[in-house]
C-alpha cells in the first residue's frame, strides 16, 4: 500500500492555489486572460478554424458528389454572384479603414510609439519599459527601444488581387505581374466595392458545378464589360484621389486628442464586426506557417513560404481557412494604468496586463475602452511595491 501524503504547509498552499485557480478560471476573472501567444520556429502551426474531422467528413462527401454525374446548386457568392446585404457592409468598411488610418496618424503624432530594434516588440507611452522580454538579445534580454510609427502598430497584411475569384490560382511565375493589395482592401473589392484602379468580374448568370468541375456560360471577357475603361497607367496618384472623394472627412479640431480617439476606437469596433460579418460568406485563405493570406476560396500557387522545414514541402504554402487576426493582426503591447507614473519594471511583470496597440494608444488619448478588454487590462489586481512584491503568495 502507498503511504498517505502529509499535508505540510507547502502541500496546503498548493491545494489552496489550484481551488483558488479553478474559481477564478470558472467565474471568468481578468486574472486568467492572456493574449494569444506567438508561432514559435518550431513546427508549432496554427489551430484550424473548423475541425480536422469535420474538414475530412465535407471532403469524403464532395469526393462522392465528383463520382455521380449531377448538378450542384451553389449559393452566392461560391456561384459567382455577390451577396446584396453584404455590398453597403463592404463600403462602411473601407470608410472606416479610412478613418482609423487618419485618426492613428494623428493621435500617433502626440503619444509616442518605440518598438524594439532588435526584436520589433512594440511600446506605447512617454517611457519605454524595462520588461526583459526581448526574445533575440541572449541572457539580457534587454530591448533597444528607437522611435516607432503607424506602421509598428497598424502592419499591413497584403494579398494578390483578383480579377476573377473563381478563376486560376496565381502560379509562381506570375508573381511579380499580379498586383499585391491590403488584404482588406481586396475582400471589400470582392464583397462588391468598385474600384476602377483595380477591375474585377461581376458575373450576372451564376456558375455550376457538374461532377466537381464548374461551369460558366458567360464569355470569359463579357462585352459590357467597361471595369478597365478609367485605368490611367500614368497617372495612379490621381485615381487614388479620385477614389476617395466621396468619404467624408473627420470635422474636429486638430487639438482634440480625445474627439480623434474616439473617433478612432469607433471605426476600429466597426472595422471588426464588419470585417467579421464579410468573412463569414467570403472565404480568405492563410498559410498555416506563416503570415501569408489570399483572399478568395483557394490559396495562390506562389512558392515562398520560409516557415519550419518549407523544403519539405518545396516552399508551397500550407493552406488553411483564416481568421480574423490573420487579415488584421492586433499587435500586444503592455498597458500603462497611470500615464504619471508609466514606468514599467521587470520584477512586476506578472502583474501588468496587455492590450492590442491601437487599444492602448486610442485608451491613453482618452478613449474610453470596451467591456472586451477589461479583463485583459487587469486593472482589478493591486501592483504592489518592490518591497511587497516577496510577502504576495
Amino acid at each position: 500500500m502507498f503511504c498517505r501524503r502529509p499535508r505540510t504547509v507547502s502541500h496546503l498552499h498548493q491545494i489552496f492555489t489550484r481551488s483558488c485557480a479553478r474559481a477564478l478560471h470558472s467565474t471568468g476573472s481578468s486574472f486568467l486572460v492572456e493574449p494569444p501567444r506567438k508561432l514559435k520556429k518550431n513546427p508549432d502551426k496554427k489551430p484550424w478554424v473548423t475541425d480536422i474531422n469535420e474538414l475530412k467528413r465535407k471532403s469524403r462527401l464532395e469526393k462522392q458528389d465528383r463520382r455521380v454525374v449531377s448538378e450542384s446548386t451553389l449559393k452566392p457568392p461560391e456561384n459567382g454572384l455577390l451577396v446584396k446585404e453584404l455590398i453597403p457592409i463592404a463600403h462602411n468598411v473601407l470608410a472606416a479603414r479610412t478613418q482609423l488610418l487618419s485618426c492613428v496618424s494623428i493621435v500617433s503624432q502626440i503619444i509616442p510609439i518605440y518598438v524594439c530594434s532588435v526584436c520589433r516588440e512594440v511600446h506605447v507611452g512617454d517611457s519605454p519599459h524595462k520588461i526583459k522580454t526581448c526574445s533575440v538579445r541572449g541572457k539580457s534580454k534587454e530591448h533597444a527601444w528607437e522611435r516607432g510609427g503607424m506602421d509598428n502598430i497598424l502592419p499591413v497584411v497584403e494579398s494578390f488581387h483578383l480579377y476573377d475569384r473563381l478563376g486560376r490560382a496565381v502560379s509562381h511565375n506570375e508573381r511579380l505581374q499580379v498586383d499585391r493589395i491590403p488584404a482588406l482592401v481586396e475582400l471589400c473589392i470582392q464583397a462588391g466595392v468598385e474600384n476602377p484602379e483595380y477591375p474585377t468580374r461581376r458575373r450576372d448568370f451564376p456558375v455550376y458545378r457538374v461532377a466537381g468541375k464548374m461551369i460558366d456560360f458567360e464569355k470569359r471577357f463579357p462585352k459590357n464589360d467597361f471595369s478597365g475603361q478609367n485605368i490611367n497607367a500614368s497617372g495612379f496618384w490621381e485615381m487614388k484621389k479620385r477614389c476617395n472623394e466621396d468619404q467624408e472627412p473627420l470635422i474636429l479640431p486638430y487639438n482634440d486628442l480625445k474627439g480623434f480617439a474616439e473617433q478612432g476606437m469607433k471605426a476600429y469596433e466597426n472595422l471588426h464586426k464588419g470585417v467579421e460579418k464579410i468573412m463569414k460568406k467570403y472565404a480568405v485563405q492563410t498559410c498555416g506557417y506563416c503570415s501569408e493570406v489570399q483572399v478568395g476560396p483557394k490559396g495562390h500557387r506562389v512558392r515562398q513560404c520560409q516557415a519550419f522545414k518549407h523544403q519539405m514541402r518545396g516552399g508551397q504554402h500550407g493552406w488553411q481557412e483564416a481568421t480574423i487576426d490573420d487579415l488584421f493582426p492586433p499587435v500586444y503591447v503592455w498597458h500603462v494604468r497611470n500615464k504619471k507614473d508609466s514606468f514599467l519594471i521587470d520584477a512586476l511583470k506578472k502583474y501588468y496586463g496587455k492590450l492590442p496597440a491601437l487599444v492602448e494608444l486610442f485608451a491613453q488619448a482618452g478613449a474610453t475602452v470596451g467591456e472586451d478588454y477589461r479583463a485583459m487590462m487587469r486593472e482589478d489586481v493591486v501592483v504592489p511595491g518592490l518591497d511587497e512584491d516577496k510577502f504576495v503568495a
